[in-house]
C-alpha cells in the first residue's frame, strides 16, 4: 500500500533527448499531419459539394476520411509540442482523452467492413444495390459504426482509469494507450480492462472475417466475368478500400501480436496512426477518376471566384 501514489501527470516515451533530432522530428511531423489534414478535407469538402460523388461509397469514404482527422489529431499534435518544448509530460485528463479518443478505432474498423459490404452489393448484387444500399441503410450502418466506437471507448477508458497506478507514471510510448498503462498498475483491478480489450479483439475479428467473406465472394464473382476489361474495372474499384484494410491489419498485426522493443514499436505506430491518415486520401484520389474531376472543379471554382473577386474590387 506505501507504494501506490496518486498519478497527476504521465511521461511519454521521448523519440530522441539530441535537441536537433527532437526538431527534426517536429518539422516532420508536422508534414505529416498538415498533408493528412489538407487530404482529407480535400475529400471532405469534395464529397459534400459535389453531387456526383452523393454516393454510398463516398459517403462512407467521407465519413473514413472524418475518423482520420480524428485519430491523428489525437496523438500528433501532442508529440509535437512535447518535442518542441523539450518535455515528456502529459496530464491525466490529457491521457484520459487519448486513451478514448484512441479507442475509437473501432469504429473505422467497423467502417471499412462496411465499405467491404457496399463494394460486395455492388458486384456481386448490383440490381439490388439501390434498394440494399439506400440512404436510410447508409445512415445506420454508419450510425452502428460510429456508436461500436463510443462504446468501444467508453469501456475502455472507464475500466483503464478505475486502476490503481503504482508503478510510476512513465508509459513506455509516445502517447497514452491501454496495454503500456496497464504495466503500471499494482493489482488485480486490471483484469476487467483484459476483459475489455478480449471483447474488443472478438469484435475487430468478427469485422476482419466479414470482411474476407465480402471479398471471397467478390472475387468469386469477378473472375465470372468474361470480358478482361470488365474484370479490371471491377477490380480497380475495390483495390483502394482493399490496400487501406491491408495496410491497417498487417501493421497492427506486427505492432501487437509480435510486439518489438518499445522504440521501434513507436515507430511502427507513428505509420499507423500517422502516416496511414495520409495515405488514405491519396490512395483513393491517385486510382479515382471522379474524384479527381470533383477537386478540380473545386479548384476552378474556387480560383474563378478569386478573379471575379479580383476584378471586382479593382
Amino acid at each position: 500500500m506505501s507504494n501506490r501514489t496518486m498519478v497527476t501527470e504521465f511521461f511519454l516515451l521521448g523519440f530522441s533527448d539530441v535537441r536537433e533530432l527532437q526538431i527534426l522530428h517536429c518539422v516532420v511531423f508536422l508534414i505529416i499531419y498538415l498533408a493528412a489534414l489538407t487530404g482529407n478535407l480535400l475529400v471532405i469538402t469534395a464529397v459534400v459539394l459535389d453531387h456526383h460523388l452523393h454516393t454510398p461509397m463516398y459517403f462512407f469514404l467521407m465519413i473514413l476520411s472524418i475518423l482520420d482527422l480524428g485519430f491523428i489529431s489525437v496523438t500528433v499534435p501532442k508529440s509535437m509540442a512535447n518535442s518542441l518544448l523539450n518535455t515528456r509530460s502529459i496530464s491525466y485528463s490529457e491521457c484520459i482523452a487519448q486513451v478514448f479518443l484512441f479507442s475509437f478505432a473501432l469504429a473505422d474498423f467497423a467502417l471499412l467492413t462496411v465499405m467491404a459490404y457496399d463494394r460486395y452489393i455492388a458486384i456481386c448484387k448490383p440490381l439490388h444495390y439501390e434498394i440494399v444500399m439506400n440512404r436510410r441503410a447508409c445512415v445506420q450502418m454508419t450510425a452502428s459504426a460510429w456508436i461500436s466506437g463510443v462504446l468501444s471507448s467508453a469501456l475502455h477508458t472507464g475500466s483503464a482509469f478505475t486502476i490503481t497506478f503504482c508503478g510510476g507514471n512513465m508509459v513506455d510510448h509516445f502517447f497514452c494507450e491501454i496495454p503500456q498503462l496497464l504495466k503500471l498498475t499494482c493489482s488485480d483491478s486490471y483484469l476487467s480492462e483484459v476483459g475489455v480489450i478480449a471483447f474488443n479483439a472478438f469484435l475487430g475479428l468478427s469485422c476482419f472475417i466479414l470482411i474476407i467473406v465480402s471479398y471471397i465472394q467478390f472475387f468469386i464473382t469477378v473472375l465470372r466475368i468474361p470480358s478482361g476489361q470488365g474484370r479490371h474495372k471491377a477490380f480497380s474499384t475495390c483495390l483502394p478500400h482493399l490496400i487501406m484494410v491491408s495496410l491497417l491489419v498487417f501493421t497492427d498485426t506486427f505492432a501487437y501480436l509480435n510486439p518489438p522493443p518499445a522504440q521501434h514499436q513507436v515507430w511502427i505506430s507513428c505509420s499507423l496512426f500517422s502516416v496511414i491518415p495520409m495515405m488514405n486520401p491519396l490512395i483513393y484520389s491517385m486510382r479515382n477518376k471522379e474524384i479527381k474531376a470533383a477537386l478540380k472543379k473545386l479548384t476552378w471554382h474556387r480560383l474563378l471566384t478569386k478573379n471575379k473577386m479580383s476584378i471586382f474590387l479593382s
